[in-house]
């Protein structure tokens, strides 16, 4: 059922903000806003009915609080009410002084880039292919829509002041033909001063460190007392000790009076320029105001959008129907206080729907935290129908209530002759006369402060009522008659605030289903109370009642227990999915390699077929030239078998690793051994395989037991027996790269994008310096690069000499020398490739 606004929305009593902690929020909302017109809407901040009106505000903010968060938060750094001298400026002939205009031009600014920040539209994609715009801000480019930044009255302010807020000389010609002169002026008197001093100095009637102060606007002399006679001219004023007194000399008084009638005419030629200006901006006063309530307004969002940032506060959802589903629900003052004292606050999870769960009783020990529910089920329901994000998760669930009642603690009154009860049975009649199904009350301690019996009585009658009129809210308890009527009627829910019993601790977590134990007897016993003292209560109290406190105290052990085997078994199944994900993960990777691993396998067996296709045809080209004699068909022939097993025999081996680990199988005894033949030694000019690499290489020297192997662009020197002899023919330096992994091409290509053709090697050994050296010298030549620089120093001339030498050896490069002596000279080796 759709929810209608209310006509007359009732929030009761009068105190209810103080009583749930609301004050505070507004206060710290309002400490937010940087102006006084921000200010004056967090003082408006009220209880509202309207769904529309709520949902809009809160979205406000949301978006607010989603742009203070992205990186280009909204400026809002100059906003001030110009109520005070722009309302005055409507008369003809009033001016506004340069200061206002300054503000006003910065608030202005303000406003211009808001609306330039608004104006922005996204461009997206819709359902039928169509690109269109839409706004990433609705709410808040609504409301900049209003704004104004009247650029005709920026122009006319920034014609006669400066950066600085002073007026320009430039702002009329009469203005910088005044100030001419009384700058001249100025140098005039500060000259005659300047003799005065020296004088006076002179002539030892002032001190060495005597300079001129002002007087009413003059320049003077300070002087002893016993020195004035000395000095002509006209004192001014004269020290609180009364040891000094200030004296114009004669010298420069006319000079003074000049300047003073300068000055005045420069303050009248100002003020016909402040005049003429505000005669532009007269006619655009009432944009301005406009404009200016709209950046009023940015300035409350702003603050409220930063407070739900402090407070993590959230954009809940909102159901067209009467129910509350709220996980995290936190008191936003207690967080605060808490996390001051490095303390967290326990959320609240809560959860009513009709027609079961509409009016929630807790029951549970004192200081156990009841009140401390209600207050906050109170002020997140609060915060939220004022336009205040809410403390609680994103995923719960709201609803607008027309009217919310309290009744928290103690209004008793000797004015109006209320004792505490009488106080209770007021509230409870106004919650009658005005209650319907979208109230909400909040009553603490139901019931109490009378005596007992008949406060159980009553407080259970008017349960009844609430329940029958389809009231919401949450009530807390100590009877047990209000706990057993909630077990048995529709409406009605038990609640209970957990407890530990063996730490004898409060766990401030709110239950739903079970009423709670006051543990009376537990608590008594905790503090000592004597167990003659505690057993006499048992027995006055009864079996019964003690045995159903009992039975209540099971229940939410049971429930404490199951709650954590739940939650228990909520981390091993997500411990068991993280696993199982990372068991998918790795199961993809390895078949990906697999699939590189095929792919690589594919491109060699291509390369061996293209090696036997020319093979045969050196084949058939012997043929032809021997003119198919027998023999020499034989002989062609055998060769091309010979060429076929080993080709096979690489194919099988070589080339593919996984082949060459795999084990062999052992030939049967019956089976006649042939005797291997001694391996072929290698020679200069041989196509070999490098032990562990599928890269074949051609060796171009021999020393002893190391063989020298060229790579395509690489040169290796490795132990002769790490070489098996290969008839695949070697790669130049562009083939070689079909053989490289496209995870080693990316590292290659991004080595390259990143290589610098320069190294500093200054402060390492000589060992050090020549490694480095030589890895930069073989990617300077895999990357193709020309010219590179070495930055060894001067020193010694050790590092210089070494280096050298080893470029002395490089095959690859043209020359060597020193840098010009501009960039460094003898400190610095250019290697040209």
């Amino acid at each position: 059922m759709q929810q209608e606004p209310s006509s007359n929305p009732k929030v009761y009593p009068s105190t209810f903000e103080k009583k749930i902690g609301f004050d505070a929020v507004r206060q710290a909302i309002g400490a937010l806003c940087i102006s006084d017109l921000g200010t004056e809407h967090a003082h408006r901040l009220s209880w509202n009915a309207d769904a529309g009106v709520v949902r809009r505000e809160l979205e406000e903010t949301a978006e607010m609080a989603e742009i203070i968060r992205s990186d280009t938060p909204l400026g809002l750094n100059d906003i001030t009410d110009p109520s005070v001298w722009l309302g005055p400026a409507r008369v003809p002939g009033a001016f506004i002084e340069p200061r206002e205009l300054s503000l006003l031009r910065r608030s202005l600014s303000t406003a211009a880039d808001i609306s330039a920040f608004f104006g922005r539209r996204d461009s997206i994609m819709a359902s039928d292919g169509k690109e269109t715009s839409r706004r990433k801000y609705p709410r808040l480019s609504a409301i900049a829509e209003d704004i104004d930044a009247v650029p005709e009255v920026t122009r006319a302010i920034n014609d006669i002041l400066d950066r600085d807020g002073n007026v320009k000389d430039s702002a009329s010609p009469q203005l910088r033909d005044i100030r001419a002169q009384l700058s001249s002026l100025g140098g005039r008197i500060s000259a005659a001063m300047r003799r005065v001093v020296a004088a006076g100095i002179k002539e030892g009637y002032l001190d060495a460190d005597t300079t001129p102060s002002v007087r009413d606007g003059r320049l003077v002399i300070p002087i002893a007392p016993m020195h004035k006679r000395l000095l002509a001219g006209i004192v001014h004023d004269e020290s609180a000790s009364g040891k000094t007194y200030y004296i114009e000399p004669a010298e420069v008084v006319e000079l003074n009076n000049r300047q003073r009638e300068l000055e005045i005419e420069e303050r009248r030629e100002i003020v016909r320029i402040l005049v003429t200006v505000a005669d532009t901006i007269r006619p655009h006063i009432d944009r301005l105001f406009k404009t200016y309530r709209t950046l009023g307004i940015f300035d409350f969002i702003n603050a409220k959008a930063r407070y739900a940032i402090n407070v993590r506060a959230q954009m809940p959802q909102f159901s067209d129907v009467t129910e509350f589903e709220w996980y995290g629900a936190r008191h936003p003052v207690l967080q605060t206080s808490l996390e001051r004292q490095d303390r967290t606050v326990v959320p609240l999870n809560i959860s009513l729907k009709a027609p079961k769960q509409r009016l929630l009783i807790i029951s549970g020990p004192n200081a156990g935290g009841k009140s401390v529910a209600l207050k906050t089920v109170a002020i997140v329901q609060y915060m939220a129908q004022c336009g205040v994000l809410p403390t609680l998760h994103s995923n719960s669930v709201m609803c607008i209530m027309e009217n919310i009642f309290a009744d928290i603690g103690d209004d008793q009154s000797i004015e109006d002759d209320l004792s505490t009860y009488s106080s209770h049975l007021r509230n409870m009649k106004y919650f009658l006369a005005h209650g319907n199904p979208r109230t909400l009350i909040l009553i603490d301690e139901f019931g109490s402060g009378t005596e007992p019996q008949i406060g159980g009585a009553m407080a259970q009658a008017l349960l009844t009522r609430f329940n029958k009129m389809g009231m919401w809210g949450v009530i807390t308890t100590h009877y047990q008659n209000l706990k057993t009527l909630a077990d048995e009627l529709d409406g009605l829910a038990n609640g209970s605030m957990l407890y530990d019993r063996q730490k004898m601790l409060p766990l401030f977590t709110l239950s739903i289903g079970h009423p709670g134990s006051s543990f009376v007897i537990e608590i008594a016993r905790k503090t000592g109370m004597p167990e003659d003292i505690i057993a006499a209560a048992r027995d006055i109290a009864g079996s019964d009642y003690v045995n159903l406190d009992k039975y209540l105290l099971d229940i939410a052990r049971d429930k404490r227990y199951w709650e954590n085997k739940r939650q228990q078994v909520r981390q091993r199944e997500k411990h068991l999915e993280q696993v199982i994900e990372r068991y998918e993960n790795d199961a993809e990777t390895l078949r990906a390699n697999r699939r590189a691993l095929i792919e690589e396998a594919r491109q060699q067996a291509g390369e061996i077929i293209a090696s036997s296709n020319a093979s045969i045809e050196r084949t058939i080209h012997d043929i032809r030239r021997a003119q198919a004699e027998k023999e020499a068909t034989r002989i062609a022939r055998r060769k091309l078998e010979d060429e076929r097993q080993s080709l096979a025999s690489a194919s099988a081996v070589d080339e593919n690793p996984l082949l060459r680990k795999a084990p062999k199988r052992k030939k049967k005894k019956s089976e006649p051994q042939a005797q291997p033949s001694g391996p072929k030694p290698i020679a200069v000019g041989d196509n070999v395989l490098l032990d562990g690499s599928g890269q074949v290489g051609t060796v171009t020297a021999i020393e002893g037991k190391k063989s020298t192997v060229n790579f395509g662009a690489m040169k290796m020197t490795v132990a002769t027996d790490r070489l098996t002899p290969t008839i695949r023919k070697a790669r130049s330096s562009m083939g070689a790269a079909s053989f490289v992994s496209a995870g080693t091409t990316d590292a290659m290509r991004e080595r390259q994008l990143n290589f610098k053709p320069e190294i500093d090697v200054r402060g390492m050994r000589a060992d050090e310096a020549l490694q480095a050296v030589t890895y930069f010298m073989d990617d300077a030549m895999q990357f193709n690069i020309k010219r590179v620089r070495i930055l060894h120093g001067t020193g010694t001339g050790a590092l210089r000499s070494v280096i050298r030498q080893y470029l002395a050896t490089v095959s690859g490069i043209k020359d060597f020398h020193d840098e010009d002596v501009r960039f460094g000279g003898a400190g610095i080796t250019i290697a040209e490739m």
